[in-house]
């Protein structure tokens, strides 16, 4: 069953003898509490579309007179073969102007999405491999709160440009030897708007916008990495003419870690060991995004292999899982040995495989064997 719609008296509040002053100003009213720029309920874009069918209607003498002898069914076809173009017909506060005004506009200033914010966040490296939440400041144009974006001071309003008549344009006419000709141009005094702010509002300086530093909460997802960019849609600058608003871009800068480095979602710990610990075997503790663990070194590893520990890395930012954590193991080779030291290595030298190495002599030995000892 089709709903109903309502009165356009009743969605304007209005009586049905109002005059065209009073349609007017509860129009005016009524748009600026429902525009979708300044309303952010979820309802406010229809409510919207409702008030201007309204609007439309009562403000136009024939339509309204069609609409008060035969109700919505004389207004089948008033609207033209597109039907009601509602929200899309007035997309920004120049075209509320439009309708406050009564002029029929040539010049239109076309819609223009506003522009893109880009801020850095810093996380640790624990943050960014498991996500947080997060604060972010952006310092943002918005419509401003003394005059709701009309440029003009609280109690006067906007008026239509006395020089093109609420067009836009100015016209002239220009005569030469080959005839008379028109040059069409954009009015310079309200350049191209239609209207003019005679007392601008004092807080915005008449430009109708202001610079707002905004609090964003953004959730930022496990396993993103130094670099990458968040999108928080239509939260960037405020659009030009109605059109929306641009997008603010978050780009992460992630800490280095004390001790692991990221390859993919792979982690990367370099861990030094003595030649008894690889040649014996061990068991030793190492560091992890979380908690200990206890890795085996097995007997006769040899510097640069690298010991893989399944599901210790990075969780996968798409999907689920994590990473590996990739122990590469350097053996420590010591450059001072005391003399039980060296003692030990030369008793262990001649049970291995291959000559024992000799050690060297300094200067004095070498003297000492020429001349005897």
């Amino acid at each position: 069953m089709a709903t109903q719609k309502a009165d356009y008296y009743d969605v304007l509040g209005i009586q049905r003898n109002a005059s065209p002053d009073e349609v007017k100003r509860a129009f005016r009213r009524l748009a600026m509490q429902y525009h979708p720029d300044r309303n952010a309920e979820p309802d406010a874009e229809e409510r919207f579309k409702e008030i201007n069918e309204a609007y439309e209607v009562l403000s136009d003498p024939e339509k309204r007179t069609a609409y008060d002898r035969y109700g919505h069914a004389g207004m089948q076809g008033a609207f033209g073969s597109r039907g009601f173009e509602g929200f899309g017909s007035f997309g920004g506060f120049g075209d509320i102007f439009d309708a406050f005004f009564g002029a029929t506009q040539t010049h239109r200033r076309t819609p223009r999405r506003g522009a893109d914010i880009q801020v850095n966040l810093d996380l640790t490296f624990e943050e960014a491999a498991f996500g947080v939440a997060k604060s972010v400041q952006i310092n943002r144009t918005e419509l401003c709160s003394r005059c709701n974006g009309l440029r003009a001071e609280p109690g006067t309003e906007p008026e239509r440009c006395p020089a093109c008549e609420g067009s836009g344009e100015v016209r002239r006419v220009q005569r030469s030897v080959f005839g008379q000709f028109i040059n069409v141009s954009t009015c310079d005094r309200c350049r191209g708007e239609g209207w003019v702010v005679p007392k601008p509002c004092t807080g915005c300086r008449g430009s109708g916008r202001e610079r707002v530093s905004r609090t964003l909460e953004v959730k930022i997802p496990a396993g993103v990495d130094d670099g990458s960019q968040m999108r928080l849609t239509n939260e960037g600058e405020l659009g030009a003419y109605g059109g929306p608003r641009g997008n603010a871009y978050v780009v992460l800068n992630v800490k280095p870690h004390a001790y692991f480095q990221r390859d993919g979602d792979d982690l990367v710990l370099d861990l030094t060991v003595n030649f008894a610990q690889v040649a014996l075997g061990d068991e030793v503790e190492i560091p992890t995004l979380e908690e200990p663990y206890r890795l085996k070194i097995s007997p006769g590893t040899q510097s640069g292999d690298v010991v893989t520990i399944r599901g210790k890395g990075v969780p996968h930012l798409r999907g689920s899982g994590r990473g590996d954590l990739l122990v590469h193991i350097q053996v420590d080779t010591p450059k001072r040995l005391s003399a039980e030291q060296k003692d030990l290595l030369r008793k262990l030298a001649g049970t291995l495989e291959g000559a024992a190495p000799r050690e060297s002599k300094n200067l004095f030995d070498k003297v000492k064997d020429a001349f005897g000892s």
